[in-house]
């Protein structure tokens, strides 16, 4: 699944190569994946393409006013419109430099596991933007509204960790507001909006801190080198990944990976064996001697959590 760091190398690598464009053409292909109908999507064609933001893992396709619409039957679409996605764990974006012309043929589901057209745009200088979706669950959402806070999911992330109101005290009061395990605060996108189950894997590694540690352990000194983990992982990551087109993005966050999705491979930094516990439909990897004391944690399946 795509999280902060790709979602926001996605907006910097869309934003130069298609900021001041006119969306002549958006064609949904996934029927399942639009989850508004007013404005339709149809709204965006004629309009000038702003700009695109990240909320959290949510990726923002902003375009300007459309006078027109003010005379139309969606008077309230007058403004700038806003398509907010959220790429889920089997979605993506292609960008074309000359995008394919052909019709799009709306479809109502579908079982394919190779990634299969949600949605595309086309642009007045020949190019476009595709949304696609790999595997069986279908995830991928799609919103067009007057303003991004209209999505309720995006109206109540929680805060942003790069930004200046992600302090060690907010962190700390995150932390202590109740008592939970630390990977499932950092994973909460109520709580801290952008790091999934890659990140918060790599944080807590890179802290030596159990995933499974309770959040209330937590006590200054603590707080404050967990804060300054997650700025310095979450920053790294953009870092790397700023610069590369989408279709490279993928790679390379497998590539900078020290623990998650390495399970059986050696830790960079003590040389154990990277563990993994497994869950009905995901896992998390860790290192014992780095993290747990090396104590190996009970997998979920047949045991309690070990904390």
């Amino acid at each position: 699944m795509p999280e902060l760091p790709e979602v926001e190398a996605l907006v910097r690598f869309l934003d130069g190569a298609t900021a001041g464009r006119t969306v002549v053409a958006a064609d949904v292909a996934a029927i399942a994946a639009l989850k508004t109908h007013r404005p339709p999507v149809s709204a965006l064609v004629g309009r000038r393409v702003q700009g695109w933001s990240r909320r959290g893992k949510w990726l923002v396709l902003t375009v300007d006013a459309d006078a027109r619409a003010a005379v139309d039957a969606d008077p309230d679409a007058a403004g700038p419109l806003h398509l907010a996605a959220h790429l889920a764990r089997g979605g993506w974006v292609r960008r074309h430099e000359t995008a394919p012309t052909t019709p799009v043929r709306p479809r109502l589901g579908g079982s394919s596991r190779g990634a299969s057209l949600a949605l595309r745009l086309r642009l007045d200088d020949g190019s476009g933007v595709d949304l696609t979706e790999a595997g069986t669950r279908k995830r991928l959402a799609v919103h067009v509204v007057t303003a991004p806070e209209d999505v309720e999911a995006i109206r109540t992330l929680g805060v942003e960790p790069l930004s200046a109101d992600f302090t060690a005290e907010r962190l700390g009061d995150l932390l202590h507001a109740r008592n939970q395990q630390v990977k499932g605060l950092l994973r909460d996108q109520h709580a801290v909006a952008g790091i999934g189950n890659a990140y918060s894997d790599e944080i807590l590694h890179a802290a030596g801190v159990s995933p499974f540690a309770l959040t209330r352990s937590f006590d200054d000194d603590g707080v404050a080198h967990l804060h300054a983990t997650v700025v310095a992982t979450l920053r790294a990551a953009v870092a790397a990944a700023s610069g590369r087109p989408a279709a490279e993005l993928k790679d390379a966050k497998r590539a900078g990976m020290r623990v998650h999705g390495r399970t059986g491979a050696a830790c960079p930094v003590c040389g154990d064996t990277v563990r993994e516990v497994s869950f009905a439909d995901s896992s998390l990897q860790y290192c014992a001697t780095c993290q747990t004391g090396g104590t190996v944690l009970a997998d979920r399946r047949t045991s309690k959590f070990l904390r």
